[in-house]
Parts: C-alpha cells; sequence; structure tokens
C-alpha cells in the first residue's frame, strides 16, 4: 500500500452538531466543552430565544449524524462539515442554537448515502447558498439501497436527493464482516451490499500527538477504519476516534467484545462513540476506558 503523509496540523475542534441524543446535565472537562442548560438559560436571557413556553431555545436530538469540523494551521482555521444530518432543518437549526453559521463551511464531506447522514443537505444547501461549495462523496453514494432479511419483506432506505448536491478501505478483522442483509440497486437488479464500500471517513494528523478519526458509521468496522488510517498515513498514534461505531442491535452486538480488545491495542487518548454504536457498546467502551471515554451528545465541542 502507499504510504499517503498527512501534514501535520495545529489544532482540531469538532463540535457534534446532531446525534441521537442531547444532555444538557453533561458539564465540561479538560478539552471538552458542553452546551449546558447555564449557557441555554444565559443565551435565552440576551437573545429571548425561548420557546412558547418560556423555556430556553434547547438542542435538537435526532437519530443521524452531523459534525462541524474546525482544523487550525499555520495560524487560519478551516471549516469543515462531516454530514448532514436526517432532516432538512435539524443540523441548521442546531448550528442557529449553537451561534454557528453554515455561511462559515468551506467543505462538506459525506461519509456515506445513508438518509440519516445526508437528507438534512436540502436545508444546508438552501442555508449556505452557493453552488461552488465543495462536496466529497464516494462513487457509489447514489446507489438505491434496501434492507432485506430472511422472513421479512425488503425494505427500501430513503434514496438521498441528489438535486440538494449538484450545482476502499483494507477489511483485515476477522469480526468486522458487514452488514448481512443490506443490499444495493445495482445494474437493474438488488445484489448482497454487505460492506457498503461508499463509506468514508475523515483522518487528520496532529503533531505529538497522532491521528484524529471521524466517522459517521464506521460500516467498514471502527477497527478496520482506524487500522487503515494508521497504514495508510504511516502514523501509528492515535490521539482520538469520535463517530459511530455500528455496534448496535443483535446483529453486531456479539462484536462488541472483540472491538474493544482491539481498542486494548489501538489506545486512543480520546474515544467518543456516537450515534449508531448502541448503548451495550458505549457502556462496555466507557468501563474499559474510563479515561480516554467522552460521552457525545449535540452541542459537545471535543477541541484537541
Amino acid at each position: 500500500m502507499v504510504t499517503i503523509p498527512l501534514a501535520p496540523v495545529d489544532a482540531v475542534r469538532i463540535t457534534i452538531l446532531m446525534d441521537n441524543l442531547t444532555d444538557p446535565l453533561l458539564f465540561p472537562s479538560e478539552g471538552v466543552d458542553r452546551t449546558t442548560w447555564l449557557h441555554q438559560l444565559a443565551r435565552a436571557r440576551m437573545t429571548s430565544a425561548v420557546t412558547a413556553d418560556g423555556l430556553p431555545d434547547a438542542l435538537i436530538a435526532e437519530p443521524g449524524f452531523s459534525a462541524l469540523v474546525r482544523v487550525a494551521t499555520g495560524g487560519r482555521e478551516r471549516t469543515i462539515l462531516f454530514d448532514a444530518g436526517v432532516t432538512p432543518t435539524g443540523v441548521v437549526e442546531n448550528m442557529r442554537r449553537l451561534e454557528l453559521t453554515p455561511k462559515d463551511v468551506e467543505t462538506i464531506v459525506l461519509s456515506h448515502g445513508h438518509w440519516d447522514h445526508v437528507a438534512g443537505m436540502e436545508g444546508i444547501a438552501k442555508e449556505v447558498g452557493r453552488a461552488s461549495l465543495p462536496v466529497l462523496i464516494h462513487p457509489e453514494f447514489w446507489r438505491r439501497r434496501r434492507i432485506a432479511i430472511p422472513g421479512l419483506a425488503p425494505g427500501e432506505l430513503p434514496a438521498t436527493s441528489r438535486s440538494a448536491l449538484e450545482g476502499a478501505g483494507d477489511r483485515t478483522t476477522p469480526f468486522e464482516t458487514g452488514f448481512a442483509g443490506h443490499e444495493a440497486h445495482v445494474h437493474g437488479s438488488w445484489e448482497p451490499d454487505p460492506l457498503i464500500l461508499d463509506d468514508q471517513a475523515l483522518v487528520m494528523r496532529l503533531a505529538e500527538r497522532g491521528l484524529v478519526i471521524l466517522t459517521g458509521c464506521g460500516h467498514a468496522g471502527i477497527i478496520n477504519v482506524v487500522r487503515h488510517a494508521q497504514r495508510l498515513t504511516g502514523e501509528s498514534q492515535v490521539a482520538a476516534v469520535i463517530g459511530g461505531f455500528h455496534l448496535s442491535g443483535p446483529m453486531f452486538e456479539p462484536i462488541i467484545e472483540p472491538t474493544v480488545a482491539a481498542f486494548d491495542e489501538v489506545q486512543p487518548a480520546l474515544l467518543m462513540p456516537a450515534h449508531c454504536t448502541g448503548w451495550r457498546a458505549v457502556h462496555r467502551l466507557a468501563g474499559r476506558f474510563p479515561e480516554a471515554f467522552v460521552q457525545s451528545a449535540v452541542g459537545t465541542t471535543v477541541s484537541i
């Protein structure tokens, strides 16, 4: 494999704009800022941002994922939107409530074509208002998808809106074998698509700290993703792994333990599982890596 050395960056800030949960009772810690009730009450007093009941304008949680990534290097900060959430208004509204603006986004990276990561593009595109904004997607992003579980009628997944946008890695672990029952419409027929090859991660390298890896769902298997990033960049040290690890439900819970064991080798300095990781895996990772673990929630900002 050809190695692609990454130029080091000075700092990375990742703000969770959309996730499955929001918790205003989580309090900040070193390097981790939280949007608490105290923040929301203070903002409500300053801006009259309250609901009809007089309550603070709280952040929205939806079963999708989106993160704002700000990368500082050479005295300049660049802004990347990673995934767009599941509804046209969710991410845009959370950005407003966090006093962020989509117009600051310079590049959009969509991890894969599943609707819970891309359907928010419609609202974001309207807010940004620039047809020239770069959007990075995989060539297989546009495929139609469905879930076909034996004994159940196949259910087609909502399709991505192509009009809203216009204007493969190695698998080495024996346990991360893909999404059984996931199919793609290819050449006029439905075919098995367990590997979901359009899945992408965002990888950065901090000088002296190692890799920062951000995933949407990690359909390749989160350990495969980390190992591939290490091999591709030639950097073994891992500063942070953040995002969806796709370990929820009876299909994936059996690989929680080998995943945790493999993280023993990786030893990330920060570990923030989100979205599709599932509560069993989150609890297991929190228990095994208490010093590295950070609970994800909408409005959390990790600064490294």
